[in-house]
């Protein structure tokens, strides 16, 4: 099928065809000199059909040739992926660098998987069998997992094997398998596959109730703000408050499986210190390198908008392909706004009527379906697999009020809203304890959770009362609460990510240690004065700081109450003690000054010691 354009405008072209052509399929724009680029029908009106094209459509000129095809815009999915860095369209871009230079040319296109390297085949089928989409065929070997090679997804009805390949090495090309349908026609079935990357993928037995938590390791996202495996969550901030940061540390120590990083329009700055840092970092799961079990789409805010817009659901769509293999998966999508502001761009040039501040007026469907593709599923084998959705969102000037922001907020399930004044007071993670929220149910139990939000509450409220009445006009129980909710936040939420015990904090640690918080903070003091509330408080969140920086001991809660901490134990476990002590031993200076404070036998020397430190 074939056509010829008649407008170019931007990344967007009109052509020309008497050929039938569908919605969302496929085509090349043939420049005078040969170079074929990449296109999608996003609308046919008659004999025209509007596409955008994923480069830039320098050279194009009126007349020029477009060949349509059948398909849609398809990932290719199979063994390989782990550890690929590739570009809205899944080019791996190291290959294509190697392939053009540094300095990347419209046209061209490169395999995303390897059709050179074989893999280590072990079939799982026998001839005979009845199977149908999703049936696991064999395996082969991937990073760390077992990479399951299925029926092709878009296979309907049932089909008997016919031919399974020996145990033995493969390339991906490779005919595994022969299969036959009900009308006794065979189907070749290989390592790969494709599928379009804006149906979503879910060929599963029945879809479950995300329930269980998705431990990050970050103490203010699992103990108040929690997320679940097959959850969403959104991270909107001002620029420089943290988003990516936060993402890098989930991505880092989350109990999940596989990470895919969506880098939907960011500067190429922080595309660059992503891809330099991460093959550095080591898997705390396995000590081995944290690309192994990482897939990296990138996708700057130079390159072409319609290639940002396909970056977002490409990451998906791998996403939901490791979820068919059965493994928990977490998507960090960064950032959605510039995915929001690629298509108010495709649309003005559509000249759609824009919606609120020129966006378009599906922009909250489009951003609702895109969320609504996370979950927990459970596969035909009973195996219970997960997709995690975790975006960024940029709004200017930190106003949650604009309509990206918005609109996200209405299907997430967790909101951590990062505060400008929190990050300029370098108290980070930048979360707002007072703003942010969550629908999930955490790794703390509700009602401890409920109370200590509570005292933040209330701690906020006396603050905000003594900057009018000043301290003075303050009473000393109102101004014991305000220092016990300052002591909760720079004792338990600030976390130091650079620190190797302090940077990722175990289930049982943080469960043991927010009961001791509590057990403080609920605690009556029955101070003097106002400066012994003040020097006795800053004594115990001194001596709590110093207690994150101890390698956990796990010997302080009974065995039969310890969690199973398998992804959370790191290189620095070994490690008994630091400068300020053991873990055993700072909690024991914590008992013993808190038991102090209510016997009324403070002891002098550290009161003067605390004292020559404040000042």
């Amino acid at each position: 099928m074939k056509g010829r354009i008649k407008a170019v405008f931007g990344n967007m072209v009109v052509a020309q065809t008497s050929d039938n052509i569908i919605k969302n399929a496929v085509g090349y724009c043939v420049r005078s000199d040969g170079v074929k680029l990449l296109c999608e029908i996003i609308r046919v009106r008659g004999d025209s059909a509007d596409l955008q094209i994923f480069e830039e459509t320098r050279g194009l000129r009126v007349g020029d040739e477009v060949i349509f095809e059948e398909e849609m815009l398809s990932a290719s999915l199979g063994p390989g992926l782990l550890g690929q860095i590739y570009d809205g369209l899944q080019n791996p871009l190291p290959q294509l660098a190697e392939k053009v230079g540094f300095f990347l040319e419209p046209g061209n296109y490169i395999h995303a998987l390897d059709t050179e390297r074989t893999w280590d085949w072990t079939p799982k089928a026998k001839a005979g069998d009845v199977v149908q989409a999703a049936d696991t065929l064999g395996s082969v070997p991937e990073s760390i997992f077992e990479h399951n090679i299925m029926v092709p997804f878009g296979w309907d009805g049932q089909f008997t094997v016919q031919y399974i390949a020996e145990p033995g090495s493969y390339p991906i090309l490779k005919d595994i398998a022969i299969l036959t349908d009900s009308s006794g026609n065979e189907r070749k079935v290989t390592m790969e596959q494709s599928w379009p990357v804006k149906r979503p993928l879910c060929v599963t037995k029945r879809r479950l109730l995300p329930t269980t938590p998705m431990v990050t390791s970050v103490r203010i996202v699992d103990t108040m703000f929690p997320i679940v495996q097959g959850g969403t969550y959104c991270i909107p901030g001002p620029f420089g408050a943290g988003k990516t940061v936060l993402q890098q540390i989930t991505s880092r120590h989350a109990h999940v499986d596989i990470v895919i990083i969506t880098a939907c329009g960011e500067r190429a700055g922080e595309v660059v210190d992503t891809i330099r840092e991460f093959p550095q970092l080591q898997d705390p799961r396995t000590g081995r390198s944290l690309m192994e079990r990482t897939i990296i789409i990138c996708n700057t805010s130079a390159m072409p908008v319609a290639a940002r817009d396909a970056s977002v659901y490409t990451g998906m769509t791998l996403a939901e392909y490791y979820r068919q293999i059965g493994l928990n998966v977490l998507l960090l999508a960064d950032s959605t706004s510039r995915w929001a502001q690629a298509m108010r761009e495709i649309s003005g040039r559509l000249e759609e009527i824009p919606g609120e501040e020129a966006f378009p007026a599906y922009l909250e469907s489009r951003i609702a379906s895109f969320y609504e593709r996370a979950g927990s599923i459970e596969l035909r084998d009973k195996r219970i697999a997960s997709v995690t959705i975790g975006g960024t969102v940029s709004p200017a000037g930190g106003n949650f009020d604009e309509p990206v922001t918005q609109a996200t907020l209405k299907v997430v399930g967790a909101f951590h809203g990062l505060s400008r004044a929190r990050s300029d007071a370098r108290r980070y993670p930048a979360i707002d304890p007072l703003e942010s929220w969550s629908k999930y149910k955490g790794i703390i139990d509700s009602k401890k959770v409920a109370r200590m939000n509570k005292v933040l509450k209330r701690g906020d409220e006396i603050h905000q009362m003594m900057t009018v009445v000043g301290e003075e006009g303050t009473p000393i129980e109102d101004f014991t609460t305000m220092l016990k909710a300052e002591f909760f936040d720079s004792a338990y939420l600030q976390q130091n990510a650079f620190d190797d015990v302090d940077a990722a904090t175990s289930v049982d640690r943080q469960k043991f240690v927010f009961d001791k918080l509590l057990e403080v903070i609920e605690t009556d003091f029955d101070f003097k004065n106002k400066d012994e509330a003040r020097h006795c408080m800053k004594k115990i969140s001194s001596l709590f700081i110093n207690w994150n920086y101890a390698p956990w001991d796990e010997s302080v809660i009974p065995e039969s109450e310890r969690q199973d901490e398998k992804m959370s134990k790191t290189a620095h476990e070994g490690k008994e003690e630091t400068e300020r002590g053991s873990f055993t031993e700072i909690l024991k200076q914590i008992d013993e000054y808190v038991q102090s404070l209510l016997d009324g036998s403070k002891n002098p020397e550290s009161d003067e010691k605390l004292q020559e430190t404040n000042a």
